[in-house]
């Protein structure tokens, strides 16, 4: 249900109080971080999709908003999405919910895998053309280097991470997870669940390797690969040992230098005792794909993170040939780094000044 009064417009039971500016609110989805809805932009005179965040019950919400607010300011690239702005509080105080407006796109790949049923929505080409766009930005994402030792990465690479339109314009949203690695997680248990929808979390997150790389977002685009292939996820372990278990069964069990990789030696303990599985054979796992798309695949879907294939080594890929250009790949030219406020320890009081702050200056042009 959709109502509006004084400016405020309600629809499934979530006020949107975004002035006179954006009519015709209409709902897309909604997920832990919130609601979004498309709306006309009456200035712009455009679609538009409004992104709603109630942060403040959480010091995690807070600081997933803060990041993607920062990051999404800083990454401009035809393949991430962008802020065309955000709406400014009157207040502080009466700051309670975040308004980002984004460009509008029509779906996402995870509906159109999701609606496949055999129907091949997806060609060849088609797969071919979004595998490219989405390690075009992803090279851009990687090139955001505070120093040789600190860059930044996704983390939550996932089809319903990747936004599209009827052009088959592909942009990577979804950044409140990212972080830039001298960002150091804290969590030290054994076959953690830290970071990425499970499907896509590369194996070294789940045996809980405290070196967080560029590498683990390759994984996943590996996984989305695999998945635009299959029709369906390659991977859809119920918990973190299932999840172990999906992934050998298709590249199959670590060798012993696999496991030479692992840092922990309980994590590298547990692996060596699980069941001994063989590598499947691709051309026969997969009901379509050529055989450069499934080297690639190889490539991307490897056990050890050092020997996976960057993004910047994706794009020169036979696979890719047909878009490959470096001419027309960019790289982030203003390097920067996430702020000593996204790991201090903060209170849900501080986290909103920094958010408020935030908004404040925000430029489209920045």
């Amino acid at each position: 249900m959709t109502s509006s009064t004084n400016s405020i417009t309600q629809i499934r039971g979530q006020d949107f109080a975004v002035g006179n500016r954006f009519v015709n609110l209409k709902y897309l989805a909604a997920g832990a971080y919130g609601m979004v809805v498309s709306a006309f932009d009456t200035q712009t005179l455009s679609n538009v999709a409004i992104k709603k965040i109630s942060p403040f019950l959480s010091k995690a919400n807070c600081q997933r908003t803060l990041r993607e607010i920062r990051i999404l300011q800083r990454l401009k690239h035809e393949n991430i999405i962008n802020i065309i702005t955000i709406l400014k509080p009157i207040s502080l105080e009466q700051m309670k919910d975040i308004y980002l407006i984004e460009s509008l796109m029509d779906t996402d790949l995870s509906q159109l895998v999701t609606h496949q049923n055999g129907s091949n929505i997806l060609s060849d080409e088609h797969i071919l053309y979004f595998t490219y766009q989405l390690l075009r930005g992803v090279k851009y994402i990687h090139s955001a280097n505070v120093n040789e030792s600190a860059f930044s990465l996704h983390r939550d690479l996932k089809p319903s991470n990747l936004l599209l339109n009827r052009s088959c314009d592909l942009k990577i949203c979804d950044f409140g997870l990212a972080r830039t690695v001298d960002d150091k997680p804290r969590d030290d248990s054994l076959l953690t669940e830290y970071v990425a929808t499970r499907w896509y979390r590369a194996p070294e997150i789940m045996v809980s390797q405290r070196c967080y790389h560029k590498s683990i977002d390759l994984w996943s685009c590996g996984c989305i690969l695999g998945e635009m292939l299959l029709g369906k996820p390659l991977f859809p372990g119920r918990h973190y040992v299932d999840q172990l278990n999906h992934i050998f069964s298709i590249i199959g069990s670590p060798t012993k230098d696999d496991l030479a990789s692992i840092r922990d030696p309980r994590a590298c303990s547990y692996i060596s005792r699980m069941q001994f599985k063989a590598k499947r054979t691709f051309s026969d796992l997969f009901p379509r794909g050529s055989l450069l798309a499934f080297d690639l695949l190889d490539k991307l879907l490897t056990f050890n993170p050092s020997l996976r294939l960057t993004a910047e080594q994706t794009l020169s890929h036979p696979y890719l040939t047909q878009y490959s250009d470096p001419d027309d790949e960019p790289i982030c030219s203003i390097p920067f780094s996430l702020n000593d406020d996204m790991t201090c320890v903060c209170t849900i009081d501080d986290y909103r000044q920094f958010i408020f702050d935030e908004i404040q200056t925000f430029s489209p042009n920045n």
